[in-house]
C-alpha cells in the first residue's frame, strides 16, 4: 500500500483494562487491538498492513468532518469528537473492566475482554457508519462471520473467537467482514460491544444497555480513583499524571510487570529494519519504573511489580535474562512475519525478540538497583531472596570483565561498553548497601574489592583524556553514548563532577539536534543498516542532568520542548524526530513516560528527588 495511507504514529491513542491494548486512530478506527494479553495475537493489526491485517472503525458516513479527542479526566477512556455539516458525534472507546464481586479487587479481577464503543449525537443528525474487519494470526487468518440476529455476530477462526453485539445495524455482511450505518439524533446514542472468547467456548450474549453504563461508570471511576493518588503535586502534573495513566495501562494486572511498549515492529527508522517487538517486560526499565511508582505514591503497584521481579528472576544468577513476558516467560524467540508489509513498508515485521538471549552486563546492576531503591522504601528482603541476591553478585565477579552486547542491544560485535562496567559497579555496591543497611552476611571484602576495581577501571578506560567526558565503549577513540548521562543518575559521580558536566556538554554539542538525543553515531557499531531518530528518554536523561547539576533554566526550556512533541492526549513513541515532529517507534513507549516523570520530579525538586533511589553522599564510597 502507498506509505502515505497510514496515519502517523501520533494519531492514535491507548486504551487498556490492564490485560489487553488497542490503538485507536482520530478517524475511529481501531487499527491494532491484542485482547487478554499484550503480547497475544492481535484480533486487529492494519497499522502493520493496510491491506491484509483487519481493523474495526465507527464514524460518521460522510468523511467530512473535524475529529478532535480527549481521555475523560484522570481514565484510560478515549472520547473522540466528531463535528460534521450536520452534526456533533461524541465516539467513546474502552476496555471494560469487570464489576468486580464481593471481595474483589477492581483492578485484579478476571476481566471479561470486552471492548466497548458507544456512539452519541450530540446535535443534529449524523449517519453513522460501522466497519467490522477482523483478522486473525496478524492477518494470516481470515475467519469466519456468521450473523446470528439484527445486532449479533460472530467470528471465528484457528485459535480466536470475537462476538460483536451492535445497536448500529448491519446492513451489509459478508463471508469475513460486515459493516452498516444509522442516523443518530440529537440525544440519541447507540453501543457496540465486542466480546473476546475461545471458540470452542463461544456462548454469545447481549448486555442490555443498563449493563453497558455500569460497565461505563465503573471503569470511569476505577481510572480516575487511581489518578487521584497521585502524589505529585508540582507544575507539571497534568503530564506525569498522563504519564502514570500510561504505565498503569501498560501493565499486566495479575503479575504487576509493565510491558516497554503496547505494540511490535513500529520502526525506529520509516522503510528500515529497525523493528522490534517491545510487548515484554525489561529489567532495565525495573530500576526507573519502581522509583517512579514510589515517587508517585503507587506503593501497591511498586511492591507487585517487585512481586513479578522477585518470581520471574527466581533460579540461577547466572540465566538473568534482560527481559522476560508478563507472566515470567523466559522463552522469547524472535519470528519475521514475512507476509506482512510493515508500517509504511517498514520490514521486516517481527514478533518475539531475540535480544532475551544477549549477554548484557548491566541487566545485574539493574536487578540490584531495583531491590535497592525497594528495600530503601520499606520492602522487606528475605533469606531466601538475599541468598540469590550473593549469587547474582557472584556472577558479576565472574562475567564483569567480558564485553557484551549493552544496553542498546547491538546485533554487532561485543564490546566492553563503559555504562555495562558501570552498572557492574552498581550491582556490588547495591549489594553491599543493602548487607551494611540490614546486617547481612556475604562475600562482603569480594564484592567491595572488585566494586573498587571496576571503579579504576572505569575511570581510566571510561572517559575521554582530552575532554574528560565519558565514552562508548573502551578504546573507541572518545566516541558518545546518550547511556553516559545515567551514569550520574546511578549515582557513580555527582551530577557536579566535571566528568558528568563534560558528558552532557558534549551531548548537547555532538549527539544532538536541537537538544534532542540520539542514543549514538549509528556507523555499525550495532550491526545494522539505516539510522534513527532522537530517543526521547535520553532527551528526558538530559533534563535530569541538567537539573541536578544546577542548570535549573537549561533543563526546563528543554523539557517544555519535549513536552511539546507528546501527540494531542499526552502520548509519546520511542522516539521523536526532532526535524519533522513526528513520533517514531513502538507506541506509546513506557521507557518515554518514565523518563518524563524521572524529568519533572527532578525539575520540581533537584535536591531531593533521588533520595530514595541513591545512597546519600556521605555514604557512597568512591564517589568524588
Amino acid at each position: 500500500m502507498p506509505p502515505e495511507i497510514y496515519p502517523p504514529i501520533a494519531e492514535y491513542a491507548l486504551i487498556s483494562d490492564c490485560h489487553s491494548g488497542a490503538l485507536i486512530s482520530k478517524d475511529g478506527s481501531i487499527d491494532w487491538c491484542t485482547i487478554h494479553r499484550f503480547e497475544a495475537r492481535p484480533v486487529f493489526a492494519r497499522i502493520l498492513d493496510w491491506a491484509k491485517a483487519g481493523f474495526f472503525r465507527i464514524a460518521p458516513l460522510d468523511d467530512d468532518y473535524e475529529a478532535t479527542r480527549r481521555y475523560l479526566p484522570g481514565t484510560n477512556v478515549l472520547e473522540t469528537i466528531f463535528r460534521t455539516p450536520a452534526g456533533t458525534l461524541v465516539l467513546t472507546d474502552l476496555f471494560a473492566y469487570r464489576v468486580p464481586g464481593p471481595g474483589e479487587d477492581a483492578h485484579s479481577a478476571h476481566p471479561d475482554h470486552q471492548l466497548i464503543r458507544i456512539v452519541r449525537c450530540d446535535e443534529g443528525e449524523v449517519a453513522v457508519k460501522v466497519k467490522f474487519v477482523p483478522r486473525f494470526d496478524y492477518g494470516l487468518t481470515t475467519p469466519r462471520l456468521e450473523t446470528l440476529a439484527d445486532d449479533l455476530v460472530v467470528a471465528y477462526g484457528g485459535a480466536d473467537a470475537l462476538v460483536l453485539q451492535s445497536e448500529l445495524p448491519f446492513g451489509h455482511a459478508e463471508l469475513s467482514a460486515t459493516q452498516g450505518n444509522r442516523t443518530l439524533r440529537a440525544g440519541e446514542e447507540a453501543f457496540v460491544v465486542l466480546t473476546y472468547q475461545l471458540p470452542h467456548e463461544l456462548d454469545p450474549r447481549r448486555l442490555t444497555g443498563d449493563e453497558v453504563r455500569v460497565k461505563f461508570e465503573t471503569t470511569c471511576s476505577t481510572w480516575a480513583a487511581w489518578a487521584e493518588r497521585c502524589t505529585y503535586e508540582g507544575p507539571y502534573r497534568e503530564q506525569v499524571v498522563r504519564s502514570a495513566l500510561v504505565l498503569k495501562g501498560l501493565t499486566n494486572a495479575p503479575t504487576g510487570a509493565i510491558v516497554a511498549a503496547a505494540t511490535t515492529s513500529l520502526p525506529e527508522e520509516i522503510g528500515g529494519e529497525r523493528n522490534w517487538d517491545y510487548r515484554f517486560s525489561w529489567l532495565r526499565d525495573s530500576a526507573l519504573t519502581l522509583n517512579a511508582l514510589f515517587a508517585l505514591g503507587y506503593d501497591e503497584e511498586a511492591r507487585a511489580y517487585m512481586g513479578w521481579l522477585k518470581r520471574t528472576t527466581a533460579g540461577r544468577a547466572s540465566e538473568l535474562q534482560i527481559m522476560y513476558g508478563v507472566g515470567g516467560e523466559r522463552l522469547l524467540p524472535e519470528v519475521e512475519l514475512d507476509w506482512l508489509e510493515g508500517y509504511r513498508g517498514s520490514k521486516p515485521v517481527r514478533i518475539g525478540n531475540g535480544a532475551y538471549s544477549q549477554f548484557q552486563l548491566d541487566v545485574f546492576g539493574e536487578l540490584l538497583d531495583t531491590v535497592w531503591i525497594y528495600r530503601r522504601n520499606g520492602g522487606e528482603i528475605d533469606d531466601v531472596f538475599w541468598e540469590f541476591l550473593g549469587r547474582v553478585a557472584g556472577a558479576v565477579i565472574d562475567r564483569w570483565r567480558e564485553p557484551d552486547q549493552g544496553i542498546w542491544e547491538i546485533r554487532g560485535e561485543p564490546r566492553q561498553f563503559t555504562y555495562s562496567k558501570v552498572m557492574a559497579w552498581v550491582a556490588l555496591d547495591r549489594v553491599v548497601r543493602i548487607a551494611e543497611l540490614d546486617g547481612r552476611e556475604g562475600a562482603l571484602d569480594q564484592w567491595r574489592a572488585n566494586r573498587d576495581e571496576l571503579r579504576e577501571l572505569i575511570e581510566r578506560e571510561g572517559v575521554d583524556p582530552e575532554s574528560g567526558a565519558f565514552v562508548q565503549s573502551f578504546g573507541d577513540g572518545g566516541k558518545l553514548d546518550a547511556s553516559s548521562l545515567m551514569i550520574p543518575i546511578v549515582g557513580f559521580v555527582e551530577h557536579t563532577d566535571p566528568r558528568a558536566r563534560a558528558t552532557f556538554e558534549r551531548t548537547i554539542a555532538e549527539l544532538s539536534a536541537d537538544g534532542f538525543v540520539y542514543r549514538y553515531v549509528t556507523d555499525g557499531v550495532d550491526g545494522l543498516s539505516g539510522d534513527e531518530a532522537t530517543f526521547a528518554i535520553c532527551s528526558f536523561w538530559l533534563v535530569e542532568c541538567l537539573a541536578r547539576a544546577g542548570e535549573t533554566e537549561r533543563a526546563r526550556e528543554l523539557f517544555e520542548r519535549l513536552l511539546g512533541f507528546c501527540n494531542d492526549v499526552g502520548l509519546l513513541a520511542e522516539e521523536i524526530d526532532p526535524h519533522s515532529g513526528e513520533l517514531i517507534g513502538n507506541f506509546p513507549q513506557a521507557f518515554s513516560h518514565l523518563g518524563l516523570i524521572q524529568a519533572a520530579i527532578a525539575l520540581d525538586m533537584p535536591e531531593d528527588s533521588m533520595s530514595m533511589m541513591l545512597p546519600s553522599t556521605t555514604d557512597r564510597e568512591g564517589v568524588a
